[in-house]
């Protein structure tokens, strides 16, 4: 498929299924971690597992999801009406929240069932069980962070497994409110079925298949045709986060990016080996990471597909945090380390062109997991946010304020929907003035979040850039540090970037988030960064 105007047209309709999986997945969701801060992923995959095409979700989703699909055809025996589950991290996934539902698309075919491809969705449930509501845990092994799922058929010949479905259920604190999202990511893999189906049917088998194939080679072309246009050479960078949530020593990551003609191999030798607590990142999430950066990087309407990973190669050494062995504690390595491994490989690449590259974005996800027993609806509760922070500045421009950036893509939750369901309420929301770094052009400003509690409950906070702001870039200044405090009993209390508390009624918790780097003194100097 060499006709431009054919690839332009079959891109957008393989996206527009994976779209349209998401529409139907929020709509019908039960939770609002998945209703109102869409934290899911939907994708369409060809018959080897290859990623064809994916909505605009959540990147640390995305570029992990073909491992998940990988590990579901190792394991498995698809046939028609089958969906498999996993969340495993060692087999495709990232952290135990973020279930993966993998559907096979077959196809009436030269009078058989044919596999034309599979379509799955990966959406993170606010409570999959494990010793802390949320299932973010403080964790120092991966059996405290929740119920492990290795790849499994939840539904067989189109009827649900329905002793899997009840042992799921019967670890997790909201089994009600799993239940909603579970049916809601079958349903959604449901309409990406029926719209294959329809592609097919409308274009023919053999035509739907090779449109596939070569998206992907497509992918790849482009892909190496950007990479060769930047310069040759070998650019090294390192930074760190705060803490692991179980010691106190700050935690390195190093990355050397080399680039040779049309390919890139990022190696991260010399990175720390991984730690006691739960910010230890499975490969998946490496690969997720560094992808984003170069996709990101090349910048024009590529699809974004398998292909397009052919080029980049990673060195990442086993037991190491970014490349953690089992069972080390993984909840953290998802939401945090990622977000450093951006951080690393952008520092690294100002040095090979640094017209494109920002300044540091707050590096953080700010998770907040609150849970416990919600004495007026007489039923425990469990919830799960993300909190958005200040964008780096760039060579054009100021940084974005109060959006999340980089390895996530969700929205704030909106203040309605949190205090119509959870018994607490946020007493502040707001744009945490001046703390993008200063520059040429600032960084984007943090936010400032107050949750005061309305009766006993336990919270766990993993966030990251408490210690050491953002960096900037080209003489730009850092951006602010986060801070975490509690307010209980009159007393103020300040908190590490990692903790699990349990407050009462009246207490106020505050998590004011990093600001972005800012960028240069000067625009036209030689962009170095500035910490």
């Amino acid at each position: 498929m060499d006709d431009p105007i054919r690839i332009e047209i079959m891109k957008h309709l393989f996206v527009s299924v994976a779209e349209e999986m998401g529409v139907r997945l929020q709509r019908a969701a039960y939770s609002p971690n998945i209703k109102e801060r869409c934290d899911f992923s939907c994708a369409v995959f060809d018959a080897y597992g290859q990623l064809v095409a994916q909505a605009a979700h959540i990147p640390v989703h995305l570029g992990a999801m073909p491992l998940s699909v990988q590990a579901c055809l190792h394991k498995l025996e698809f046939t028609p009406g089958d969906v498999a589950m996993v969340n495993d991290p060692y087999q495709g996934g990232t952290h135990l929240p973020d279930i993966t539902m993998v559907s096979p698309i077959y196809i009436q075919h030269n009078g058989q069932e044919t596999l034309v491809g599979f379509v799955a969705n990966r959406a993170h449930h606010a409570d999959v069980g494990g010793m802390s509501a949320g299932s973010m845990p403080l964790s120092e092994e991966l059996y405290q962070e929740g119920v492990i799922i290795p790849p499994i058929k939840l539904v067989c010949d189109g009827v649900i497994n329905q002793d899997v479905w009840d042992l799921f259920l019967a670890n997790v604190r909201t089994p009600i409110e799993r239940e909603g999202d579970l049916q809601a990511q079958l349903a959604a893999n449901r309409i990406g079925i029926e719209r294959m189906e329809g592609f097919v049917h409308r274009y023919g088998f053999e035509q739907v298949c090779q449109d596939m194939d070569a998206l992907i080679h497509y992918g790849e072309r482009m892909t190496r045709q950007l990479i060769a246009e930047l310069p040759d050479g070998h650019y090294c960078f390192d930074d760190q986060l705060d803490d692991d949530g179980i010691t106190f020593e700050p935690v390195k990551i190093m990355a050397s990016v080399t680039i040779a003609g049309d390919e890139v191999t990022v190696d991260f030798t010399g990175t720390d080996q991984q730690r006691q607590g739960s910010i230890n990142a499975v490969y998946p999430i490496t690969l997720s990471a560094v992808v984003y950066v170069f996709r990101c990087l090349l910048g024009l309407d590529i699809p974004a597909n398998s292909g397009c990973m052919e080029p980049i190669h990673i060195v990442a050494p086993e037991g190491t945090i970014v490349n953690a062995r089992f069972p080390a504690a993984v909840a953290g390595g998802n939401v945090e380390t990622s977000q450093r491994i951006v951080d690393v490989v952008l520092g690294a690449m100002v040095q090979a062109c640094p017209d494109r590259i920002p300044a540091a974005s707050q590096g953080t996800m700010n998770n907040i997991a609150i849970g416990g027993w919600d004495e007026g609806r007489q039923q425990p509760f469990a919830y799960y946010e993300t909190i958005g922070g200040g964008m780096g500045a760039r060579s054009t421009g100021t940084g974005a304020s109060a959006i999340h950036s980089h390895m996530t893509n969700t929205l704030n939750t909106p203040v309605e929907a949190l205090e119509y369901v959870y018994p607490f309420r946020v007493t502040r929301y707001e744009v945490r003035k001046q703390s993008g770094g200063q520059g040429t052009f600032h960084g984007g400003d943090g936010l400032r979040r107050e949750y005061e509690f309305l009766q006993t409950a336990h919270v766990t906070i993993l966030s990251d850039r408490r210690t050491k702001g953002p960096y900037g870039v080209a003489g730009g200044l850092s951006g602010q540090p986060g801070r975490n405090q509690l307010q209980s009993g009159g007393n103020t209390q300040e908190l590490p970037s990692k903790c699990r508390l349990v407050v009462q009624a009246g207490d106020i918790l505050t998590i004011e988030t990093p600001g972005g780097g800012g960028y240069g003194e000067d625009v036209h100097e030689k962009p170095t960064i500035h910490s």
